[in-house]
């Protein structure tokens, strides 16, 4: 039964990419739909293995697939499709060939094999990326849907689709501005595995993007997220003391060209006493310790590299703006943004980064203090160790966002 009635035939709802002209190479969005794309020719042209390597791609990969809106969840019915050569055919796509979100249509992430368990009765082909260049038919009968399975439990490792550069090649948008916000959030999509340069978000599909925000921000709705984005723009997530202690050492900087740590101690504690009337001993041993913890921190972030010899953070602005702009395109995937709402967002986060910092490796360092001052408690355990990890790729790889967008 179709479960989009009253859908017209000319809204984005499903990916449409016209083959190339003949003879011209395609220009497949990302690296997942260039291979797909090698396959299905090699598919066409006879080659026996090719089909069987492409589920083996897709069973690694997971898919997508088109749900209502309304009442969508990761269990929903699976939809059926009746082209006009009368096959009933369930379709399914990957993440680079999705178009952008529809107002009355989510995309549930799936792997191949739970997609065989949702299987509808009386059909028998799956279509991946229908009507695109990298289209490729698959018969599913129920012996068939039990090699999808096995391919599942082989393959798809959901911790192998993280940690890693992800770029769209085309579809991205242009402009200096909305690029720069972009790759602010370049070390939360390199940790997910997400592509950094998309405005067209359903990141972990429309149900994983709701629970993304309800479990790790307490975001349930329009309001919630608004008002947390909001937040996070204005640098108000992160507590105050950070940036005030940082603030301190900058000002000691400035007057007197260097900022010895007793001073520096001794400055943020006379300001303190001079602003706050009340009672103020527990605050003043506390951002004297903070002092502390955070010369630490850079100690160990000079000897890894993350910051040079001599250096230090003037700012941990960057770990509320680099989540800012990953609440945008997270809040849009789960429909809580409208795409102008994200696009402000992003562009906002992108413009003040280029006043705070002077290069992305400062911004990186900033981001670096900010999460471990958040989470690490001084172990540099993972919390440090992962995010040292996705900054020195991040600083090399020949298509990470901030090879390819300036800061200042």
């Amino acid at each position: 039964m179709d479960i989009f009635p009253h859908m017209s035939a000319d809204e984005e709802i499903f990916p449409f990419i016209p083959d190339p002209p003949d003879g011209t190479p395609w220009r497949a969005p990302a690296a997942l739909e260039e291979r797909l794309y090698e396959l299905a020719r090699r598919n066409d042209a006879g080659d026996d293995r090719a089909a069987y390597e492409y589920l083996r791609v897709i069973s690694a990969e997971g898919l997508y697939r088109p749900v209502p809106l309304a009442g969508a969840r990761q269990d929903a019915p699976v939809f059926v499709a009746t082209p006009a050569d009368g096959r009933r055919i369930v379709q399914a796509y990957t993440a680079g060939v999705l178009p952008r979100p529809h107002p009355e249509v989510a995309y549930e992430f799936v792997t191949l094999g739970d997609l065989g368990m949702l299987w509808p009765d009386d059909v028998d082909v799956l279509v991946v990326n229908a009507a695109t260049p990298c289209e490729a038919s698959f018969l599913s009968d129920e012996e068939e849907r039990e090699i999808w399975a096995e391919l599942r439990d082989e393959l798809f490792r959901p911790g192998e689709l993280c940690d890693r550069v992800e770029t769209r090649r085309t579809g991205a948008p242009e402009g200096e501005a909305m690029l720069r916000g972009l790759a602010c959030g370049a070390h939360l999509c390199y940790a997910n595995g997400d592509a950094w340069n998309t405005l067209d978000w359903h990141g972990a599909g429309y149900s994983g993007e709701v629970r993304r925000l309800a479990e790790a921000w307490g975001i349930d709705d329009r309001d919630d997220w608004s008002g947390t984005q909001e937040r996070l723009l204005a640098g108000e997530v992160s507590p105050w003391l950070w940036q005030f202690t940082l603030d301190g050492r900058n000002w000691l900087v400035r007057e007197a060209g260097q900022a010895d740590p007793a001073l520096w101690r001794d400055s943020v504690e006379e300001t303190v006493r001079r602003h706050v009337d009340e009672d103020v001993d527990a605050l003043v041993k506390g951002l004297r310790d903070l002092v502390g913890q955070i010369m630490r921190y850079e100690a160990r972030f000079r000897a890894d590299g993350l910051l040079p010899p001599g250096g230090y953070v003037r700012s941990v602005a960057a770990w509320d703006l680099g989540r800012a702009t990953m609440v945008a395109r997270w809040g849009r995937g789960a429909r809580y943004a409208s795409e102008a709402e994200m696009r402000d967002a992003i562009e906002r986060a992108g413009r003040s980064a280029q006043t705070v910092y002077g290069s992305w490796a400062e911004f990186s360092a900033g981001y670096v203090l900010g999460r471990c001052l958040h989470f690490d408690e001084e172990t540099f355990g993972e919390w440090y160790t992962d995010v040292l990890a996705a900054h020195r790729v991040l600083m090399s790889h020949p298509e990470s966002p901030w090879l390819s967008v300036s800061l200042p």
